[in-house]
């Protein structure tokens, strides 16, 4: 596991701290690795779970929208955040997350 998806997940559970994602989300971070966010935090991500929906992005994306200078929102509408699936499910990550 990268460097990158150890930082997220321990920024991540953080954040979401009782937050109750209700359903699962990946994050795929290029070139990097994946973390899996669900009602029970985030964790790497071997990419064999379910999730509801699937984000990916760059690595820099990723870490400007956990920095804060990105909003997820802007990501997605600029092309630099790709979504697949349950589009409500991530909008509420990206409340979450901004």
């Amino acid at each position: 596991m990268s460097e990158i998806v150890d930082a997220a997940v321990t920024a991540l559970n953080r954040r979401l701290d009782g937050a109750g994602i209700d359903g699962a989300v990946r994050f795929v971070i290029e070139d990097e690795g994946a973390l899996l966010i669900s009602a029970d935090g985030a964790a790497a991500d071997a990419g064999d779970g379910d999730a509801d929906c699937t984000l990916t992005a760059s690595a820099e994306t990723f870490q400007d929208i956990l920095a804060g200078d990105l909003d997820p929102t802007s990501a997605f509408m600029s092309g630099r955040l790709r979504v697949e699936g349950n589009m409500g499910l991530a909008m509420k990550l990206g409340t979450l997350l901004s």
